[in-house]
C-alpha cells in the first residue's frame, strides 16, 4: 500500500507537535505482557503464527478497514425489487476483509485443530482482534464456541463441525453444504425474560427424527448473517435447545425472518437483531428439557471470549494512550515524561497486564480440562470470576487512556471513541454482573472443587509479598456462616479476582510489575487510575510501550 506524507507546512501555521499514526505494527510482537503471558501458559509453539496475525492486525491497511466497517454499518435487506422475503443483511466490503483474515488464520478453528494450547492461541487471537475491529470478534467467537454444544448430538457435530474449523470465510448466502465454511449464531434471549431464559415462550412442535418447528421471537439474535443458531425453544419437556440453519433440507430459505437490526452504541459493524421463527425448521441438540445444560457449553466458550476481548480491548486503548504521550509536548516536556501522565499510563499499563496475564490463564485451563480434573474445576469458577472482573474493568480503563489523549481523543477520526463505545459490551454479554455473581454462587454450591481448586491456585502466590498474603488471609472469611449470600456475591467476586490476578502475574510478569500491582490495588489504593503513586512507573511504561 503506498503512503503519502500529508501537508505540514501550510499557510497559516506550520503542524507540530502531534503523534504519528500508530500503524504498521506488530501488534503481537511489540506486546510483552502476552508474550510472555502465551509463552508461560504454554503456547510458545504458537508464537510465530500469533506474530503473522499481531503483522496483519497491526497494518495500516487494516486499520483503514477498521475505520469503514465501523462507520458504515450493516444494512437489512427484507425484500427483492420485486417483493421477494430475503432476511438478508448487507455488509460493507471491509467488514468482509476482516472476516475473510480472522477466520483464515484459524480465529475460530485453531483451538479445534491445534496439537496442543488450541484455546490459548485462540485467545490470544481474539485479544489482538480487540484492538482493531471488535464487531467481527462476535460471529467468530460464537463460531468457536459452538463446537462443544454440537458435540452433545453427533450427528450435527460431525455435519457442522468440518465447516466451522475449514479456516475459510465464505459470506454468500447459500445453504451451508455447499460452502467452503460457515459461521454459526446464537439467539436465545426473549424480550419477556432477557436474561431468564427459562421464561422463553418459543414453542418446538416435533414433526418427526428430531425435526421441529419453532415459533416465536428472540429479542437478540446476534449475527443473523450467519449460517445457523443456537437457539431455545419449549418442549413438553422444557426448555430445549436447537440448531437453526437459514436454508431448509429442500433448498428453500427457512422461515427465520429478520424483523429489524438493533442500532447499537458500539460492535457497530457487527449485526444483532430482533429475529421471529414462524415455524422454522430446526434439529434438537441435545436431550430435550436439558437445553440450558446444551447451551452452557457454548457460553462458557464465549465467556473466555469476553475475558480475552476485554483483555486486548485494555491493551489497544493503553498503547494508544502511551504512543500518544510519548509524541506530544506540553509545557516543555513531553506528556510521557509528565510526573501526573507517567502515574497515570503506569496504573493503566498495570491494569492491562494483570487481566491478560489472567486470560491466558484461564485459556490455558480450557486446553487442560479434558485430561486434568483439577484444570477443569479451576475453569468453572475462575471463568465467570475473570468475566465479572476483567470485563468490568475495561470501561474505566478505555476512559482513561482517552482523556490522555485530552479533546483528539473525543474526535471520531481516532480510535479511542470505538474502543470507548465498546468497552462495555462483554460486561453485558453472557451474563450482565449480577448474573455473573449468582453463576459464582451457584458453582460454589454445586461444584465445591472449583472452589478447592481456584484456592489452591491462589494459595501458590503466598510468600511472594506481605500484601498479597495479608489478602489471601482474608479470603477466608467469606466462608464463615452468613458472610457470603446473593447482596455480597459481587465483593467476593471482586476479591477473588484479585487474588488470581496476582496469582497470574507472578507467573508472567517481572517483579516490578508484580509489587507495583499488589501495592496499587491491595495497599491504600486510590479509586481512581493515577491517584496512588506506582513504583517504578517509567519500567512499567517502557514494557507497555508499543515496538
Amino acid at each position: 500500500m503506498t503512503h503519502f506524507r500529508p501537508q505540514s507546512e501550510l499557510e497559516t501555521h506550520d503542524v507540530t507537535n502531534q503523534p504519528p499514526p500508530l500503524e504498521d505494527i506488530n501488534l503481537y510482537d511489540g506486546d510483552a505482557a502476552l508474550v510472555n503471558a502465551v509463552s508461560k501458559n504454554g503456547g510458545r509453539d504458537h508464537n510465530g503464527h500469533l506474530s503473522i496475525y499481531g503483522e496483519a492486525l497491526g497494518r495500516a491497511e487494516t486499520a483503514q478497514w477498521a475505520r469503514e466497517a465501523h462507520q458504515n454499518p450493516p444494512k437489512l435487506k427484507s425484500f427483492d425489487r420485486y417483493g421477494h422475503r430475503l432476511d438478508e443483511v448487507e455488509f460493507h466490503p471491509t467488514y468482509h476483509q476482516l472476516m475473510a483474515l480472522g477466520l483464515s488464520s484459524g480465529y475460530a478453528s485453531i483451538a479445534w485443530t491445534a496439537k496442543s494450547a488450541g484455546h490459548l492461541a485462540h485467545a490470544a487471537m481474539v485479544y489482538l482482534q480487540a484492538g482493531t475491529e471488535p464487531g467481527v470478534g462476535c460471529p467468530m467467537t460464537m463460531t468457536y464456541a459452538a463446537v462443544p454444544a454440537l458435540r452433545h448430538e453427533p450427528a450435527l457435530a460431525d455435519e457442522w463441525g468440518p465447516r466451522i474449523i475449514s479456516g475459510q470465510y465464505d459470506p454468500r448466502f447459500i445453504p451451508a453444504s455447499e460452502k467452503t465454511g460457515a459461521t454459526i449464531g446464537m439467539a436465545m434471549t426473549e424480550k419477556q425474560g432477557g436474561s431468564d431464559i427459562r421464561a422463553n415462550a418459543t414453542r418446538a412442535t416435533p414433526i418427526g427424527n428430531d425435526e421441529y418447528e419453532l415459533v416465536g421471537h428472540k429479542w437478540f439474535c446476534s449475527a443473523p448473517m450467519c449460517d445457523a443458531f443456537l437457539t431455545l425453544a419449549q418442549t413438553d419437556a422444557g426448555v430445549t435447545c436447537f440448531l437453526v440453519p437459514r436454508w431448509r433440507p429442500d433448498g428453500s430459505r427457512n422461515q427465520f425472518h429478520i424483523m429489524r437490526l438493533k442500532d447499537k452504541m458500539g460492535d457497530r459493524s457487527n449485526a444483532s437483531s430482533e429475529i421471529e421463527y414462524h415455524g422454522a425448521w430446526a434439529k434438537r441438540l441435545g436431550d430435550e428439557g436439558r437445553g440450558v445444560r446444551t447451551i452452557i457449553d457454548m457460553v462458557q466458550h464465549t465467556r473466555l471470549d469476553c475475558i480475552a476481548g476485554s483483555a486486548g480491548g485494555m491493551r489497544a486503548a493503553t498503547r494508544e494512550a502511551i504512543w500518544h504521550t510519548a509524541h506530544r509536548s506540553a509545557f516543555q516536556k513531553k506528556l510521557i515524561d509528565q510526573p501526573a501522565m507517567a502515574m497515570v499510563l503506569a496504573d493503566l499499563a498495570l491494569e492491562t497486564e494483570a487481566a491478560t496475564a489472567l486470560a491466558m490463564r484461564i485459556a490455558h485451563a480450557f486446553d487442560k480440562m479434558k485430561d486434568d480434573p483439577t484444570e477443569a474445576a479451576f475453569m468453572r469458577l475462575a471463568t465467570p470470576i475473570a468475566k465479572y472482573w476483567i470485563c468490568k474493568r475495561q470501561p474505566g480503563v478505555v476512559y482513561e487512556a482517552l482523556e490522555c489523549h485530552g479533546g483528539a481523543g473525543f474526535v471520531e477520526e481516532g480510535p479511542m471513541p470505538r474502543l470507548f463505545r465498546q468497552s462495555p459490551l462483554n460486561a453485558i454479554w453472557e451474563g450482565s454482573g449480577n448474573v455473573i455473581a449468582l453463576d459464582i454462587l451457584r458453582a460454589l454450591a454445586r461444584e465445591p472443587d472449583s472452589l478447592a481448586a481456584v484456592r489452591s491456585e491462589i494459595m501458590t502466590a503466598r510468600g511472594n509479598n506481605h500484601a498479597l498474603d495479608q489478602h489471601i488471609d482474608r479470603l477466608d472469611d467469606w466462608f464463615k456462616p452468613g458472610a457470603l449470600n446473593e447482596s455480597t456475591a459481587r465483593a467476593f467476586a471482586e476479591t477473588m479476582a484479585v487474588a488470581l490476578s496476582a496469582a497470574a502475574l507472578l507467573k508472567t510478569a517481572p517483579d516490578f510489575v508484580v509489587d507495583a500491582y499488589i501495592d496499587a490495588r491491595l495497599g491504600e489504593h486510590a479509586h481512581i487510575y493515577g491517584g496512588h503513586p506506582v513504583d517504578n512507573a517509567d519500567k512499567i511504561i517502557d514494557r507497555a510501550r508499543p515496538a
